[in-house]
């Protein structure tokens, strides 16, 4: 049920005829341009949908805007569609719909039980509510989550996995052909940092017991021993730019006294805000320092760490030494790789599955190592490469640095297996288009990307960045733990899950005849709503945007969260167990909608409107519009459900069956939305 699509439809050819009747003949941008104003209205005094291109038509055509809107409404062809037509201020176009072709849509949406699969396995199935696919459907491939496998998962990970994953269900359900790729970082130098840490740091026994824990052990260790070497080089660095920057200080000073005696307005303004400049290098790097010799002194206090930053002062040269070495094939550190690498998959698996997040393939950087040598065979051979200082490089306009290739000892780099990720998906699945779902830090990197592809000759296919901002702190600053450290995704799911359970208890416990769920149930329960509640916490939010992170607000029972939606969900289902009926037995019962009072038409308004909430999603690639429709949505049940004379359970039969088929299709819709963004339901609450 595309609403406006069919709207638009009907204004279409009136646009251009205003073009023809002014002798002019209409571009399609210039129609397009002028259906996409064509949105819902932001008021029900405005009608339900407004056409709002009257004005920005009025320069083109040489006419005035009231005008322009008159001569639309005598001339679109709405029978059938809407009731009320009529223009309003400087020629706004106001359109009701037809309370017929109202109920029409929600019938239709109504009795639609046909399912449909949201991923390959068929595990995740929901209604089709009446949704059309479209008659030329796309092929989409959708790049997302993409962690390093040698690692346990962050808090980093969570907005490209969940909001990959609900692009790809949209996709899907629209009627597109999706591939779903996992493009693993299994190949790169955390593996060498593990394969030096395992041989040096390892401990054997605690390996064998529990591999995984052992793995994330020594990839932490390592690390903390490549940041107290970095510390231990840039320190004297800093120190050294401390003098300076203080001797910078001291001319600041002196220029601004020269400037403010001379009563030099404009000469005073800059020596202000040089002496400010100075001033503020000087506190950063004093934090700097601070922070640095904190971090040396408890290394110091610690007899192994001190020991090994002596054993291992290169340890950095050691590390890409052995990543080089696994690179080049050598056999212990291959078999060693083959070794780790399925423990690393089961830490990341069982956090997927905790998402519900599946994908069809997890092709990781390893997986293009064999194609690489020949691709930069292949763009040689096309003249895009130069060899500059001794790199294989593709020199691309408006770009400071070029994108390098292969380094002057030989090694490739991200950018290469990105491009050779491209050249194997183009042959194999031939995409119309290609999403990745990145962090906005990638943009430069992508642009790059997709312009030396083009120049390979893929100008056929659309890469897109779907780039994302940054999981803050209330600090307003990147989510971290107290010591610092990035949030691991699992803990954070298990938080999640424990504030859920408490949301759950309260609301068992206040039940008037007393909780009705046992601690298993509780449990269960909490871990759908838990997960839910971080998963819509994320996807609620513009993408491009920064977000805080709030367990309370995530979990709240009011307000824009998935729990909020998940108990309009039970209590739309608990009607019928008050009815003493099933929504199986509403829909075999052949029941019809019918419109009693302005309180229902404007719940089905709502309703009929889905298609086209799931349609604007892909236009810039934003679920959190998903989540406003289903907000906007929920809140219109219970204002259709607290009103008295609206009530369901006890009223004439056929108004009854009515009512009850209103709750149902508010259900499933609900169940469906929430399912393509990812999130469960469950019966009750």
């Amino acid at each position: 049920m595309q609403i406006l699509a069919q709207i638009r439809q009907r204004f279409a050819p009136v646009v251009e005829s205003l073009f023809t009747a002014q002798g002019l003949t209409a571009t399609k941008q210039q129609v397009d341009s002028a259906l996409a104003m064509i949105r819902p209205a932001q008021s029900a005094q405005f009608g339900d949908y407004q056409a709002n291109f009257a004005m920005p038509l009025a320069k083109p055509l040489g006419l005035k805007p009231p005008e322009i809107a008159q001569r639309v409404i005598a001339a679109v062809d709405l029978s059938g569609l809407c009731s009320e037509v009529s223009v309003a201020g400087p020629g706004f176009i106001n359109l009701k719909l037809a309370d017929d072709f109202l109920c029409q849509q929600a019938n239709q949406a109504f009795k639609d039980t046909a399912s449909i699969a949201l991923d390959r396995a068929g595990m995740v199935a929901v209604d089709r509510l009446g949704v059309s696919t479209p008659t030329i459907s796309e092929n989409i491939v959708v790049d997302f989550s993409s962690p390093n496998v040698a690692k346990p998962m962050h808090v980093g990970h969570i907005r490209s996995t969940v909001i990959g994953d609900s692009l790809a269900k949209v996709c899907r359900y629209l009627g597109h052909r999706v591939t779903t790729d996992n493009h693993l970082g299994d190949w790169g130098t955390q593996f060498g940092m593990i394969i030096y840490g395992f041989r040096h740091f390892g401990n054997v026994e605690a390996y064998h017991a529990a591999p995984v824990p052992e793995l994330s052990r020594i990839y932490r260790y390592v690390r903390r021993l490549l940041d107290l070497l970095e510390k231990l080089r840039d320190l004297p660095k800093w120190e050294q730019a401390t003098v300076t920057a203080q001797e910078r200080i001291s001319i600041c000073q002196a220029e601004l006294a020269a400037a403010e005696s001379s009563a030099d307005k404009a000469a005073t303004k800059v020596a202000r805000k040089n002496l400010a400049d100075a001033q503020q290098q000087v506190k950063e790097l004093a934090e700097m320092i601070a922070k640095a010799q904190q971090q040396l002194r408890g290394a110091a206090q610690d007899e192994a760490v001190s020991r090994d930053l002596v054993q291992h002062a290169h340890l950095h040269e050691a590390v890409l030494a052995e990543t080089s070495k696994l690179h080049a094939g050598d056999s212990d550190n291959v078999n060693l790789w083959k070794e780790i690498l399925p423990h690393c998959h089961d830490e990341i698996d069982r956090v997927y599955h905790r998402l519900h997040v599946q994908f069809d393939h997890c092709f990781g950087e390893s997986f293009y190592h064999d194609r690489l040598a020949p691709l930069v065979t292949t763009l040689q051979n096309q003249g895009l490469v130069k060899t500059s200082e001794g790199a294989q490089c593709v020199f691309l306009d408006n770009f400071d640095a070029p994108m390098i290739v292969q380094k002057r000892d030989g090694a490739f780099l991200y950018a290469t297996t990105d491009l050779a990720t491209i050249q194997y998906r183009m042959e194999h699945w031939r995409p119309d288009r290609v999403l990745y779902v990145v962090d906005h830090r990638q943009s430069e990197h992508f642009h790059k990307l997709f312009a030396v592809a083009q120049r390979m000759g893929y100008q056929h296919v659309q890469l897109v960045h779907v780039n994302f901002g940054t999981v803050m702190g209330n600090d307003g600053k990147p989510f971290k733990t107290r010591e610092g450290d990035t949030v691991g995704l699992e803990g954070l799911i298990d938080d999640a899950v424990a504030k859920a359970l408490e949301v759950v208890a309260t609301l068992d416990d206040a039940k008037p005849a007393g909780p009705e769920f046992s601690a298993t149930q509780r449990r269960e329960i909490s871990e759908v709503v838990g997960v839910g509640a971080l998963k819509y916490g994320d996807l609620s939010q513009n993408r491009t945007s920064d977000y805080r992170f709030d367990f309370d607000q995530m979990v709240a029972l009011d307000g824009n969260t998935a729990t909020y939606l998940q108990y309009s969900f039970a209590r739309a289902n608990g009607i019928f167990a008050k009815a003493e009926t099933t929504p199986d037995s509403i829909r075999s019962a052949n029941t019809d909608i019918q419109l009693t009072n302005e309180a229902e038409r404007t719940l089905l308004l709502a309703l009929i409107r889905f298609q086209d909430s799931l349609e604007e999603v892909l236009v810039d690639y934003r679920p959190n519009l998903l989540c406003n429709y289903l907000f906007e949505l929920t809140q219109e049940f219970f204002r259709f459900y607290n009103r008295t004379d609206c009530r369901v359970v006890g009223v004439e039969p056929k108004l009854q069956a009515s009512r009850l088929a209103i709750c149902d299709l508010m259900a499933r819709t609900i169940k469906t939305g929430l399912a393509l963004l990812g999130i469960q339901v469950v019966g009750k609450m």
